[in-house]
């Protein structure tokens, strides 16, 4: 099995290494247009960093393949369906989403919004590039479950639709591996959305795009720290260092999952679970050792990627397990100083008082973090 997987791996490799050539050297992709380059000024990514746009034939197979059932092994499940658009390209509805055959997956879907910044893909980091994400969900087992990449691409190139916008991206009706992850990263590299509220203000120079409580929760935001890993720039800010830290929530859960559970039945009404009961109606939470699991280094036990805050409100459950349903119950953890018991929690995380009206403001600056137009989306007021 060692082996099996090792050469598993290798080709991967090599389909990944192709699909970084493909992107950046294949001779009949279209070039982008004039204009192309994202500016930092644009109403639509005010606040981040210059990127440049994909070809746009490339993005529009990526996107096409995207909101796809057909990728999946037996047609039910699309990578739109783990990241819904609607739902800040996550999923709201349940701690982590439902995969193959009602699957429960094991940590909750990070949004796409902005997900061109990210410099290693998913909770742990395993993937250095969009492509070598994109390939990853179409493989496993309990997310879309196609036996190779070979039968993938196969069932694409039967399917005459995709003919003419293979043709268009890369000169010829094709599909390869390589092909389908750079047209997945590059639709996902268009899913930009900035220019929020904040946006105007702090790099904007609109005095009047946000109120009195947003930049209170802004000062607050500083003055606790949590601009340590949710960074802001002079001129642009993802809010991430990208790094992979242990904030006491694995932790957390394991210690709440020893006890049972406490199981909402109607609204106001509420029973605890046995761990028994659980077990004989459920397949329990697997384990998660976070970035431990990428690198086996002691230090990376417990350690996920910090996410972006940028319309952070629109894509709860938080954590990567979505554990936290609400930014109230976020902030209420940082504020009793996390897990403690946890001996390998990041020590900045010392837990703070709030005084009066500041949680709020908090939540009004994190608010304002959201952006005025999504992609695929409407427009929101």
């Amino acid at each position: 099995m060692r082996i099996a997987s090792a050469i598993a791996g290798a080709a991967l490799a090599l389909v990944l290494a192709s699909a970084s050539a493909t992107a950046t050297a294949t001779a009949t992709a279209p070039a982008p247009a004039r204009g192309a380059e994202v500016a930092a000024g644009d109403d639509r990514s005010l606040g981040l960093p210059s990127l440049q746009a994909p070809p746009p034939a490339l993005a529009a197979l990526g996107r096409q393949l995207f909101f796809d059932r057909r990728l999946s092994v037996n047609g039910t499940l699309s990578c739109a369906m783990c990241h819904l658009p609607e739902q800040g390209f996550t999923s709201n509805e349940t701690r982590t989403p439902v995969g193959m055959e009602g699957a429960t997956l094991r940590r909750n879907a990070p949004t796409l919004l902005n997900v061109a910044l990210v410099r290693a893909l998913f909770h742990d980091g395993r993937a250095a590039s969009l492509e070598a994400q994109a390939l990853q969900p179409l493989l496993h087992p309990q997310e879309m479950a196609n036996p190779s990449l070979a039968a993938l691409t196969k069932r694409i190139d039967a399917m005459p639709e995709y003919r003419p916008a293979f043709r268009a991206a890369f000169g010829d009706r094709h599909a390869s591996p390589a092909r389908v992850a750079s047209a997945l990263a590059a639709y996902e590299r268009t899913l930009i959305a900035a220019g929020s509220p904040f946006d105007r203000w702090f790099y904007g120079g609109d005095a009047g795009a946000v109120d009195e409580s947003v930049r209170r929760g802004f000062e607050l935001f500083r003055k606790l720290g949590c601009d340590g890993c949710h960074l802001v720039g002079p001129h642009s800010a993802t809010f991430s260092d990208d790094q992979f830290h242990d904030t006491g929530v694995q932790a957390r859960s394991e210690a709440a999952r020893a006890h049972g559970a406490r199981v909402q039945l109607a609204p106001g009404l509420a029973t605890q679970v046995s761990v028994e009961t659980l077990r004989s109606i459920g397949q329990g939470d697997e384990p998660d050792l976070g970035r431990f699991e990428v690198t086996r280094q002691p230090q990376d036990l417990r350690a996920y990627r910090t996410p972006t805050l940028r319309n952070v409100a629109l894509t709860a459950p938080y954590m990567h397990d979505g554990s936290f349903a609400s930014l109230e119950s976020v902030i209420d953890y940082y504020a009793a100083g996390s897990h403690p018991a946890d001996p390998g929690q990041d020590p900045r995380l010392r837990g703070f008082t709030l005084a009066d009206g500041d949680r709020s403001a908090l939540i009004a600056f994190l608010r304002s973090l959201t952006s005025p137009t999504l992609p695929n989306d409407r427009h929101r007021h």
